[in-house]
């Protein structure tokens, strides 16, 4: 299996992208010493492919494939691919504060400690749907790491399309998000026009 290993503070640096998207809190303190050519519209483009790819943790040929099945759904192509992103399990995972940051809520996923409506799911990319119930296993609740995670999380504001009951380390997916209710700082409408050349 094909694993990005780039640093992140280095690659968010470099996407000009704040770490808290992928829920780390330490910033870099370097900075990216830029030229000042200016971007061409293709490069604008790649840059914000990179970024969504980047903060999903999904690799080029997944992405397309996202891509392809927003094209082929009703609406918007650009709402469509992030609303599938945002519905990935591992993402789902993150957003009701079962893991600190993206790259561990796939791991607790990878991991075999997640249930959805009482099945044991070790795939990432899960596509969620409304009503589907999401939970740590009995086993895996007394365990240290989660004990952290709590404390990590606790503060973290959940997003409204979730129900989450923290203390069980249960969550319930009431709606699929909309595009307006997803805070990541993609133009998806570039990526759009990139995939359409």
């Amino acid at each position: 299996m094909a694993v990005d290993k780039t640093p992140v503070l280095k690659r968010c640096r470099s996407l000009d992208l704040d770490p808290t998207f992928l829920g780390y809190d330490k910033k870099s303190k370097r900075t990216l010493v830029r030229r000042s050519r200016k971007l061409s519209e293709y490069g604008t483009q790649l840059r914000e492919k990179q970024k969504a790819k980047f903060i999903y943790g999904v690799l080029e040929k997944p992405f397309r494939n996202y891509y392809e099945k927003a094209d082929r759904m009703k609406g918007m192509t650009g709402d469509n691919l992030m609303v599938m992103l945002e519905s990935r399990l591992d993402n789902v995972v993150f957003r009701m504060g079962f893991a600190r940051t993206r790259r561990e809520a796939r791991q607790v996923v990878d991991h075999k400690h997640i249930l959805v409506n009482g099945k044991c799911i070790n795939i990432p990319s899960y596509q969620v749907s409304a009503g589907d119930v999401i939970e740590v296993k009995e086993k895996s609740k007394t365990m240290q790491r989660f004990k952290d995670i709590a404390a990590v999380t606790a503060g973290r504001l959940t997003p409204e399309w979730v129900d989450v009951d923290k203390e069980n380390f249960k969550g319930t997916v009431s709606t699929l998000p909309k595009r307006d209710q997803i805070d990541v700082p993609v133009n998806e409408m570039q990526i759009v026009e990139l995939y359409s050349k």
